[in-house]
């Protein structure tokens, strides 16, 4: 009797002790003793130097814990199994912050902080379950982390393999469930699941960009307990987890629109191709290794045991080429390798990554404000929740991309001037003007020196010009045939980029209009034009802005309401028939994936 009472008492300091060292407490051993001695001065059959005896040994014990806990321990005594996995689940802890957060080779707690600062105010530690029985909000996280899909999210990021089998175990098999190792673990797990589901769900999982602009980047470890204890008081884990999501409609939309694509999803592993041939052998071995596999995983040929020939590989990608409508050359270019890499998985991936570029904006948008989408080569401008403006636009081509930002329309230029950015003189107009100076006439260009006056381009030694000695400036006169048409937007920014008109008006037909040098050419330039002054219809009167059209006149329109544009990067969205895909043309998602997605599955 006396030694099983020395053994509860032991036990007791052991996991008391454990706890303080979770709340970090920091307290030396003659503060402990007295803090022990004072909380069971109520025990008069033991000495005072027994019980220092027992204390210093488990401090001692503790402190020296640094081995693997047991992946089994059968509990004896039915009634002792909650009392035995508190003590387990602080050596669990321990063991991991000295084992950098792993619990084993293939199991890492990811919110370890969090999950210490939750057991360290948690009484008892034990969360999910009881004595041999799941709590039911335990049932609702592993149900919610096995559809976390639907939220853009990978099941295993939380546990989700190792808590089937804790689960499946620990409900099929009665004698299982005195296993106080395995309850401890799961319990754990649980915890680090719940915690990183927050963060992911509010935060994302993308680093902070130029155009982030909500202000709650990280959570601290008392507000995800706080979470998990509103959790228990409410009594619902899937509206609390939901809760953190974005509140922005679009972000809302796709969501929403997960679950149909998850339903029905090839969830089938198929090689990512990653290179196109080039002039390095080994990267040009890689992709052509690459192809082989994915094209052998398709079907559209036999053997991946050797490396195929020309024309064995030529053979496989017409097949493929007729199966998928392509023009059928049997040349593995951009459109088959986009084509083989359009996977449902990879799709799912693309978007998980755009609902994570949600989770970078703050939760709510002006009243009214204009958004360019680059990938969709869309503008649209919202005011009181309606849309009320929707035009095609044209961008950057890949070499001379539209940057993403955040901006302000302030006003407008009717029949404007272009002067030319040095970068286009440099790298597309000086070398035409060098082979033929009749080139200034035709694109209607005037040469100018820094005073504004015009000089006469013969008189010019072109070939002594070149980015590094270059005093003039080439200005393109306005009118009808000007390149930024009859209006240009004007918002502040870096990038000397700006809305506009253009005189290439036909380019609006193409599907691609990834065209321009990297403005925004807008198709419904006037309807717009029309939309940001119609708060100013005194000092901007219709008939006013028709004439000064009609005379050609030039004249900087400012309005009294500035309109905020967003320039953003977002490869599919949510229709009413489905989710839309937009192709990657600056390939922002495979930089993207291959930095904080590679590894997913």
């Amino acid at each position: 009797m006396i030694l099983l009472k020395l053994h509860k008492i032991n036990r007791f300091f052991r996991l008391a002790f454990i706890t303080l060292q979770a709340k970090t407490i920091k307290l030396n051993l003659f503060k402990a003793m007295c803090f022990f001695h004072t909380s069971f001065r109520c025990i008069k059959t033991w000495s005072t130097a027994a019980l220092y005896c027992i204390l210093l040994w488990s401090i001692s014990s503790c402190n020296n814990s640094t081995h693997e806990p047991e992946e089994t321990e059968i509990v004896a005594v039915p009634e002792d199994l909650d009392q035995i996995v508190n003590e387990r689940i602080p050596e669990i802890l321990e063991y991991a912050a000295g084992n950098q957060n792993r619990l084993n080779d293939s199991v890492s707690l990811r919110m370890l902080d969090a999950v210490k600062n939750w057991y360290a105010g948690n009484h008892p530690l034990r969360t999910w379950s009881k004595e041999k029985q799941w709590h039911p909000l335990a049932d609702s996280l592993y149900t919610f982390v096995g559809r976390c899909e639907e939220y853009g999210l990978f099941p295993s990021d939380y546990h989700w393999k190792e808590l089937q089998h804790d689960f499946e175990k620990l409900k099929a098999d009665s004698a299982t469930r005195l296993d106080a190792a395995l309850w401890s673990r799961a319990d754990v797990l649980m915890t680090d699941a719940f915690m990183q589901l927050i963060r992911d769900l509010r935060l994302g999982r993308m680093e902070k960009d130029s155009i982030t602009t909500r202000k709650d980047l990280s959570i601290s470890d008392s507000a995800y307990t706080a979470l998990l204890q509103r959790v228990f008081a409410e009594g619902n884990v899937t509206l609390l987890l939901e809760e953190q999501e974005p509140k922005l409609a679009a972000y809302q939309a796709l969501r929403r629109a997960m679950k149909g694509f998850t339903d029905t999803m090839d969830r089938r592993e198929y090689t990512f191709i990653s290179y196109f041939p080039i002039d390095i052998p080994e990267d040009s071995a890689r992709y052509l290794q690459q192809l082989q596999t994915r094209l052998f995983e398709g079907g559209y040929i036999t053997f991946n045991d050797r490396p195929a020939d020309t024309a064995e590989l030529a053979a496989a990608v017409k097949a493929f080429q007729t199966d998928k409508q392509l023009k059928v050359d049997g040349k593995a270019g951009p459109m088959v390798v986009k084509t083989l890499n359009d996977t449902d998985r990879e799709k799912f991936i693309r978007l998980a990554i755009n609902l994570d570029r949600y989770k970078l904006m703050a939760d709510s948008l002006p009243n009214t404000y204009a958004w360019v989408n680059i990938p969709s080569f869309q503008l649209k401008v919202w005011h009181n929740d309606t849309l009320r403006i929707e035009s095609k636009v044209i961008v950057g081509r890949p070499a001379t991309r539209t940057p993403v930002l955040t901006s302000t329309l302030t006003n407008y230029i009717i029949f404007p001037q272009w002067t030319v950015p040095y970068s286009i003189i440099f790298k597309e107009m000086l070398p035409k003007i060098q082979k033929d100076i009749r080139y200034l006439e035709k694109e209607n260009l005037m040469v100018v020196d820094r005073n504004d006056s015009i000089i006469d381009p013969s008189q010019i030694n072109w070939f002594r010009l070149s980015n590094k000695h270059f005093p003039y400036l080439l200005k393109q006169r306005q009118g009808d045939d000007n390149s930024l048409g009859v209006i240009k937007f004007n918002f502040s920014n870096k990038y000397s980029v700006y809305l506009h008109d253009t005189n290439a008006r036909g380019l609006f037909a193409r599907t691609d209009r990834a065209l321009s040098h990297g403005c925004v050419r807008v198709q419904k330039w006037d309807t717009l034009s029309r939309f940001l002054v119609q708060h100013d219809p005194v000092k901007y009167r219709p008939d006013s802005l028709a004439a000064w059209m009609a005379r050609k006149e030039k004249r900087t329109i400012y309005f009294s309401r500035k309109t905020p544009l967003f320039i953003r990067y977002f490869t599919c969205e949510a229709k009413e028939d489905g989710i839309i895909f937009y192709d990657d043309i600056y390939a922002e998602d495979k930089i993207v994936r291959e930095k904080f997605f590679a590894d997913k599955r």
